[in-house]
């Protein structure tokens, strides 16, 4: 295997061996990384990434041939019907087990933090739960190896109904304690990582496992039998599939665990994100690859904005707007998930709506304009047949419930499965360059990027900023919009011409009010305090700017995770691009 992701790893780490062919990160081999690898958790990740490994390698370079193509004038589209023709008869997904039969609301967030993922399980202050909260290792959580460690102790806890958390003051008294109510939790879901991302504390055959499969084989070993004994269905999310092949791996994947662990085939089920241009031309061959294990598709629509940038990054008729203007408003988005809908509801599946990304704000006027957008949002996503949708905060809970609960009590069911989108049969899905294109854009991606990268500096995968919660797809789209404008030297909507200097100015006036922002929110707070944030803050402008000036577009902020305790290491990994 040749990977950048290995080549720009410092040769500076001792391996321990936990099995034949199995190292790991001595730094990296806590006392909660030993609880969890287990003998027979770790030979299981080995049995896996050796069967597997292979052919993921396979499947990423196919997307590398395919993204060639892209740059050199393809666009993408609908397949040959004769090249998948068992997708267009008449089929049905598996049938779906009971506790997945309402969905109206999925709360999302990162799986490392207990209490974080505690106030997704538990009910509202107002008593508003969602049906459904799913534990992400991907994009709202940076994977660090305590990260993922913390993340699998969490879901194992929850599993079993005993996850707890206790929150402490400086000196270590208790101030407040946390604890799910086993006996009314709304569904666990949890999002394992893309089939692109490396864990780099762990080897099988002196090669980094695939982190997907290692969220998915840990959890599943410590918590799929769990589940079932309860009457519970375990259920994962499965996010940035590009081909119906790649569905067809996880599949596999998915059955071989099952085999492993000695449960049914088709017990564990998945809802894949279809948030990839390519992937949103594929959705019923997808479908039909994953329809042992399939409980729906789900409208990512953030990584799918990233996706059309990236995809078509090259192409000078398809240069997007500003982020911000690009939602459910533009056709296309439009026609992507009634188009997931169709296929969804015509073989039996849940069509999942999108993120409202929106946080509470401190004001109550802002708590409104809030809740406002979010039902707005909602109304949309229920009126086109969504079965469910998702939320970012536990605030947005209720007033995000309500259009689906109108709708579906009026129907008297737990889902929209009747709902069969009017389209043409090949809708049009391509992207479109529109206006506006504006200076307001391009400062927007800019501090969107400075925000994000501090809180990654940090080890944390999304932040709260701007009253939106900015996960790593939305620090793509900045970074990738900023980098198709400078490529195609584009003219903003008012004259002025994007240009390397321009976005360094943007940086600068940017930086400039963060810091003073810094120091209102931290008034009465020690100088070396405020001097260390505003310092977190420069370094961070000074590694998104890198990243947003690079002259060769990187695939992925990085496609590899952190030796722990190699800070060479950290530093290479956003220095160089790591998904070659």
């Amino acid at each position: 295997m040749t990977t950048a992701s290995l080549d720009v790893q410092p040769n500076t780490t001792t391996w321990t061996k936990l099995a034949d062919g199995v190292e790991i990160n001595q730094e990296a081999l806590s006392p909660q990384a030993q609880s969890i690898l287990t003998d027979e958790a770790v030979a299981l990740v080995a049995k896996v990434h050796r069967r597997f490994e292979h052919e993921r390698q396979t499947l990423l370079a196919a997307r590398r041939t395919r993204q060639d193509a892209y740059d050199n004038g393809a666009v993408p589209g609908f397949l040959p019907q004769d090249e998948h023709p068992e997708a267009h008869t008449d089929w049905q997904v598996d049938p779906l087990p009971d506790d997945i039969l309402q969905r109206r609301v999925e709360i999302t967030g990162p799986v490392n933090d207990p209490k974080m993922v505690i106030n997704m399980l538990s009910r509202t202050d107002d008593g508003h739960r969602a049906d459904a909260a799913m534990l992400d290792f991907e994009d709202a959580m940076k994977p660090t190896w305590p990260n993922v460690m913390q993340g699998v102790h969490n879901v194992k806890e929850a599993a079993e109904g005993t996850l707890s958390f206790t929150k402490t003051d400086a000196d270590g008294n208790a101030l407040k304690e946390y604890a799910i109510d086993p006996d009314d939790m709304p569904l666990l879901m949890v999002r394992v990582r893309g089939l692109h991302l490396y864990e780099s504390n762990l080897l099988v055959n002196n090669i980094p496992v695939s982190g997907g499969l290692l969220d998915l084989v840990l959890t599943a070993y410590h918590t799929a039998q769990t589940l079932i004994d309860q009457g519970k269905t375990p259920k994962y999310y499965i996010p940035k599939v590009e081909h119906y092949k790649e569905a067809r791996w996880w599949n596999a994947v998915l059955s071989f665990i099952e085999r492993e662990l000695g449960i049914d085939e088709g017990t564990i089920k998945t809802t894949l994100l279809i948030e990839t241009l390519e992937a949103a031309f594929q959705m019923e061959e997808i479908l039909y690859e994953m329809r042992t294990h399939a409980a729906g598709l789900n409208g990512g629509r953030w990584d799918k904005i990233f996706s059309d940038i990236k995809v078509l990054k090259a192409h000078d008729d398809r240069v997007m707007a500003d982020r911000n203007s690009i939602g459910m408003n533009r056709p296309w988005m439009a026609n992507y998930v009634k188009q997931l809908i169709r296929v969804c509801h015509t073989h039996g599946a849940f069509g999942m709506g999108g993120m409202a990304p929106q946080t509470p704000g401190r004001t109550e006027e802002m708590r409104q304009q809030q809740i406002e957008k979010v039902v707005a949002d909602k109304e949309f996503e229920a009126s086109i047949g969504h079965d469910g949708c998702w939320v970012s905060h536990p605030y947005f809970i209720g007033p995000a419930m309500q259009p689906f609960n109108e709708k579906l009590e009026a129907k008297g069911t737990t889902h929209q499965l009747d709902v069969i989108p009017d389209l043409p049969e090949q809708p049009d899905l391509l992207p479109k360059s529109t206006s506006p294109k504006t200076l307001d854009g391009v400062r927007v991606n800019v501090r969107v990027a400075i925000g994000y990268m501090q809180g990654w500096g940090n080890d944390y995968g999304c932040v709260a900023w701007d009253n939106r919660m900015e996960d790593l797809a939305t620090f793509e789209i900045s970074r990738a919009q900023v980098w198709q404008w400078l490529h195609h030297g584009i003219t903003l909507d008012d004259g002025t011409e994007v240009t390397p200097e321009l976005v360094t100015r943007i940086f600068d006036e940017e930086i400039a009010v963060i810091e003073s922002e810094v120091e209102d929110a931290m008034e009465g707070a020690s100088d070396d305090a405020v001097e260390a944030t505003k310092a977190s803050f420069r370094t961070a402008r000074a590694c998104a700017e890198q990243i947003f000036l690079e002259d060769d577009f990187r695939a992925f902020l990085t496609c590899s995770s952190e030796r722990y305790g190699d800070a060479a290491h950290r530093e290479a990994l956003l220095e160089e691009d790591s998904c070659v």
